[in-house]
């Protein structure tokens, strides 16, 4: 059993750190650490056999064997007061435990792998609920163009439940890096391209998601080999962009079974 060490400072380097990265989307880029708060990440980042570096818990948790158990994954176990804990917590009702764990490594793109492009998308839970899309849908790639919403945020990271570790993730990326893949791109549009359930989508594919308001850009449309778009007979202007991508990608799933 790894013996834990105790915190009782609010100004503790750590819990600062913490703060941080809990407190910016960005922040994780420029610490080299993502701080995973809660007992569903945490149990995500276990069950995906990834290597957490710290287990920070309130006190009141670690007296609790199933939190107790999810802890000793990690290399490290720090314990703190729980109103300490609260003060970092972003969430309603927290479980008070979380991992901190080194920044992946950047990866390059994998060019023949099931993809999906982010071009310049805004909202963190859009972003983070393509994510987990993708990964349930059997995706294994997603590329974020700069612009989209940083990938390990917090607020992306709540709204992927765990998709993170299952998906290979490239961000930062500028339009000529996309040259790398060797598939064909396809992108979705409310008013133009062909009808989803006749489109003859091409297997694998890179889908491409685009801006909130703006959808794709111009340039990155052109570069598409198919539009298609998802009929609404209901009448709506178009559909969010997090609900387009999971009917596309299932579209996608259920064509190649």
């Amino acid at each position: 059993m790894i013996e834990p060490r105790h915190i009782s400072s609010r100004d503790n380097p750590l819990l600062q750190k913490l703060r941080r990265l809990a407190a910016d989307g960005g922040a994780y880029r420029r610490v080299g650490a993502i701080w995973l708060e809660g007992d569903h990440l945490c149990s995500a980042l276990r069950q995906r056999q990834r290597p957490a570096a710290m287990a920070v818990l309130a006190e009141s948790a670690w007296q609790q064997p199933a939190l107790r158990a999810l802890a000793v994954w990690a290399e490290q176990i720090t314990l703190i007061p729980d109103a300490l804990f609260d003060l970092l917590s972003t969430l309603e009702s927290p479980a008070r435990i979380g991992f901190l764990i080194d920044l992946p490594a950047a990866v390059e793109i994998d060019p023949q792998a099931d993809t999906v492009l982010l071009d310049r998308l805004q909202d963190a839970g859009n972003v983070g609920s393509i994510l987990r899309s993708a990964a349930a849908l059997g995706v294994t790639q997603v590329l974020a163009l700069k612009g989209t919403a940083a990938l390990w945020s917090p607020k992306v990271l709540r709204a992927a439940m765990g998709a993170h570790f299952a998906l290979r993730l490239v961000e930062g990326l500028e339009e000529p890096a996309l040259r790398a893949l060797r598939l064909p791109l396809v992108s979705t549009s409310s008013h133009a391209g062909e009808s989803l359930p006749r489109a003859a989508l091409p297997s694998p594919c890179a889908w491409v998601f685009g801006h909130e308001g703006q959808g794709v850009s111009p340039a990155l449309l052109a570069r598409c080999t198919l539009q298609v778009r998802i009929p609404q007979p209901g009448g709506e202007e178009s559909l969010n962009v997090a609900a387009a991508a999971a009917v596309c990608l299932y579209e996608s799933l259920r064509r190649s079974q």
